[in-house]
């Protein structure tokens, strides 16, 4: 994330810093463009954004064809409700598929262990959140901050939830009535609960626009980095 420096004999040189580049500053570019700003590279990996397109696209589908068979205003304009249902039914059993795909992959691996770990500068975080504090010396976070944490967490236990109580509804003839009573009741409840917390996740995402180019490209931009995620550096040390 940072230039290399040369080696240490008497004749070596070091390498410059991307801000000390001729071809980076400002007065030396021949068209007058302000110089590029320094990024930092591999924020989430190829297999990363693969997993987390394939999931987003997953869970859009279920929440989508789930609307069309509980709200009856779009139930009629859609209509074709067993292809509704088969769409859901299976888009829904798909859903874990990306994440275990992405268990093939080491970058995901080693986000996944950053997630499922909590520091003591987390609980800083989520205090600040709690009392509404703003100032970015008052929220640090590694790669992933806590909400971030606590987000990822709550929805892979939702989708399994939401798993377990939809097999329970499909294949009928394994469970009693009375369970799939209760699956039902689950199912539709965390459901309307999962598409709330997915609005307000899209919602960040599009009032974020560095957050929204590390997952479209795998990049972030240096300054974005340091005011977002100051422990980041540190973290991967």
């Amino acid at each position: 994330m940072t230039s290399t420096p040369g080696s240490g004999g008497p004749t070596a040189v070091p390498t410059p810093r991307l801000s000390d580049r001729p071809d980076d500053r400002p007065d030396d570019r021949p068209d007058g463009r302000p110089a590029p700003r320094p990024r930092l590279r591999r924020r989430f990996s190829r297999a990363e954004r693969l997993v987390h397109r394939t999931t987003a696209a997953l869970m859009l589908l279920c929440v989508v064809t789930a609307a069309c068979l509980y709200v009856p205003q779009l139930a009629e304009l859609v209509g074709r409700r067993y292809l509704v249902v088969t769409l859901h039914e299976w888009s829904g059993l798909l859903l874990p598929a990306p994440f275990l795909a992405g268990l093939a992959s080491p970058s995901f691996r080693a986000d996944l262990r950053r997630l499922n770990r909590f520091a003591p500068y987390d609980k800083q975080w989520l205090r600040a959140v709690r009392r509404r504090d703003f100032r970015p010396e008052s929220r640090p976070a590694g790669k992933f901050n806590a909400g971030q944490k606590v987000y990822a967490s709550w929805l892979a236990g939702a989708v399994l939830v939401m798993l377990a109580t939809g097999l329970m509804m499909w294949f009928t003839w394994l469970t009693p009535l009375v369970w799939r009573t209760s699956a039902t009741f689950v199912h539709d409840w965390l459901s309307l609960a999962v598409g709330l917390v997915l609005v307000g996740h899209i919602a960040m995402a599009l009032a974020d626009p560095g957050a929204r180019r590390g997952m479209r490209t795998g990049s972030v931009e240096r300054p974005w980095a340091e005011r977002e995620h100051p422990l980041w550096k540190e973290e991967e040390k």
